[in-house]
C-alpha cells in the first residue's frame, strides 16, 4: 500500500486538491492518504475543507498578519520537516504554484521523498509575471517525479524542459472535478437576488503584480463601463488584503450597481460564477472553471499561463491599461455575437475526471 501525502495551504489549492483527496480515500485498499495543510490562508482554506468534508491530519497553522514570502517559505519548511520525517510518505502531492507548494517540494527534495505535481507544466516563461507563481512552478517541476499536466500544452512544456515522457500524465484539471460537487441548481443568495434584474458581472482582482496603479486603472475602466451600461451589475468579493479593499472602496464605493462583498466560500463562489453573465478576473483557477460553466472571461493580466483558453476563444487578455480594459469589457457587453461565440466554446481543461486519472497513475 502506498502512503500518499497531499500538502496544500491556500483556498485555490484546496479547491483543486480536495477532489483528489476524496478520490484517493475511495481506494483505501491501495492508498494510505495523509493530508497536511499549511494554513497559508486560514479562514478561506477552512471554508473549502468544510465544503468538501476533508479533515487534515496535520495543520501547520503558519498564517500571521502581514506575513511575507520569507515568512511563508521558512515556516512551511520548518513545519514540513517534522511531518515528513514522521510519516515518510512514498509520494507527496503538491499543487500548482503557491509558496506552500514551492517550500513543501523543496522540503521533500532535501529528504529524498518523491514529489508529484498536480497542475504541472503551466508557463509564462516570465518569472516576474505572475509573481512569485511562475518561479514557484518552474522550481517545483525541477524536482518532481510525477508530473500531472492538465493539458497537452502543459505536457509539451515539460517535455521541452527535459522531463521523461513516462513521468508526464495528461489528466485534465481538478478544478473541473470540484465544480461537479459545488454547483447546484437550488442555490440562492441575497446578492444574487439583488442582481436578478441585470446582467451580472463577477469581478475578482488581487494579484501582487496588480497592486497599486494597475489595480486602480482596472477599477476605473470597469466603473466607466458600468456607468454607461444601465443593465449590468457588478459583484466583487473583495480579497482580504487591505490594500485591495482600500483601492476598491476608493473607486467603487457608493456606486448603486457595484456591490463589494466579503470573500465567498467555494460553494457560494462557484454558484455565483454559474449565474453570472461575464467574469472579469486576474485569477488563474477561474480561467479554467468558467469555460465549464459557459462564461466568457476577460483576464486582467498582460500574460496568462493558460493559453489554451485564449486559443479556444473562451478567454481574452485585457491587460491592465485602463483604456484596454474598458474597450475589451465594453465590447463584450455590446457585441452579442462575440459573447455567444465565447460562451459556447468547449472547455479545454477537462471533463471532471482528472482526480481519477491522477489516482490511476499513482497506482501503477
Amino acid at each position: 500500500m502506498k502512503k500518499i501525502m497531499l500538502v496544500f495551504g491556500t483556498r485555490p489549492e484546496a479547491i483543486k486538491m480536495c477532489p483528489l483527496v476524496l478520490e484517493l480515500k475511495t481506494r483505501g485498499s491501495m492508498f494510505h492518504t495523509v493530508v497536511c495543510v499549511t494554513g497559508q490562508h486560514r479562514e478561506m482554506l477552512d471554508s473549502v475543507l468544510q465544503a468538501f468534508d476533508v479533515t487534515p491530519d496535520y495543520d501547520l497553522s503558519i498564517m500571521d498578519s502581514g506575513q511575507t514570502l520569507f515568512d511563508i517559505t521558512t515556516k512551511v519548511m520548518q513545519g514540513m520537516r517534522g511531518v515528513l520525517e514522521k510519516e515518510r510518505p512514498d509520494v507527496v502531492l503538491v499543487h500548482g504554484d503557491t509558496t506552500t507548494t514551492f517550500a513543501a517540494a523543496l522540503s521533500c527534495y532535501y529528504l529524498g521523498i518523491p514529489v508529484g505535481h498536480v497542475e504541472a507544466g503551466l508557463r509564462t516563461y516570465n518569472i516576474q509575471a505572475p509573481y512569485p507563481e511562475e518561479f514557484n512552478r518552474q522550481a517545483v517541476d525541477i524536482v518532481t517525479e510525477y508530473n500531472f499536466a492538465p493539458t497537452e500544452t502543459s505536457r509539451d512544456n515539460l517535455l521541452r524542459e527535459g522531463k521523461r515522457p513516462e513521468t508526464v500524465f495528461v489528466t485534465g484539471n481538478t478544478a473541473i472535478d470540484a465544480l461537479r460537487t459545488t454547483v447546484r441548481n437550488s442555490f440562492t443568495h441575497p446578492d444574487l437576488d439583488w442582481a436578478a434584474d441585470s446582467r451580472l458581472i463577477i469581478l475578482t482582482a488581487h494579484r501582487r503584480e496588480n497592486l497599486g496603479a494597475p489595480l486602480l486603472r482596472i477599477f476605473r475602466a470597469i466603473r466607466r463601463v458600468v456607468d454607461e451600461c444601465a443593465d449590468i451589475k457588478v459583484i466583487y468579493p473583495v480579497h482580504m488584503n487591505p490594500v485591495v479593499g482600500d483601492a476598491a472602496k476608493s473607486i467603487f464605493g457608493g456606486h448603486p450597481r457595484i456591490r463589494l462583498i466579503p470573500p465567498l466560500d467555494v460553494l457560494q463562489f462557484h454558484n455565483f460564477l454559474a449565474r453570472s453573465y461575464l467574469i472579469l478576473t486576474d485569477s488563474g483557477g477561474i480561467q479554467e472553471e468558467a469555460p465549464s460553466l459557459g462564461k466568457p472571461v476577460l483576464v486582467l493580466r498582460d500574460t496568462t499561463e493558460r493559453p489554451e483558453g485564449v486559443e479556444a476563444g473562451t478567454l481574452r487578455l485585457a491587460g491592465t491599461n485602463e483604456n484596454d480594459v474598458y474597450e475589451s469589457f465594453k465590447l463584450l457587453i455590446t457585441d452579442k455575437a462575440l459573447y455567444e461565440k465565447m460562451s459556447k466554446t468547449a472547455n479545454p481543461y477537462g471533463d471532471g475526471f482528472a482526480s481519477k486519472r491522477i489516482a490511476d497513475a499513482l497506482a501503477t
